[in-house]
């Protein structure tokens, strides 16, 4: 296994996913927190190269939000931008007060949630 010099470790720039424009993400979390009456939980969590993702915890039904930016340290920023917005770690309360709206659920789902068929397992042999 060959040994990576520092400035190659530093010189990785991050996915592209990351939003780069700080005003949208603060302006989107702005308006979830509107939505949500006025306060918001804010879990900030690296995702790897792809950036830090925010992940929001809404305090009128527990609904949840997420936005990916590029660093802890522009993540850290946006939270400090925004009134009504802190910072928290997932433990039993705010794990239980989070809700995953049914829109929510059919955007994971994808392609998945508008079928009426579904295919049979492959691993039906071994089953």
């Amino acid at each position: 296994m060959s040994e990576q010099s520092e400035s190659e470790i530093t010189d990785v720039s991050p996915v592209p996913t990351a939003d780069t424009d700080i005003k949208g993400v603060v302006g989107s979390i702005k308006g979830f927190i509107g939505r949500e009456g006025g306060s918001a939980k804010a879990v900030l969590q690296p995702i790897g190269a792809a950036g830090v993702r925010i992940t929001l915890v809404g305090a009128d039904g527990g609904i949840l939000g997420d936005r990916v930016v590029a660093d802890l340290s522009t993540a850290q920023a946006v939270v400090a931008e925004i009134d009504g917005l802190e910072t928290a770690e997932w433990d039993r309360d705010l794990t239980s007060a989070a809700n995953v709206s049914p829109s929510h659920y059919r955007k994971m789902a994808g392609w998945v949630a508008r079928q009426k068929r579904f295919p049979k397992a492959r691993n039906r042999a071994i089953l």
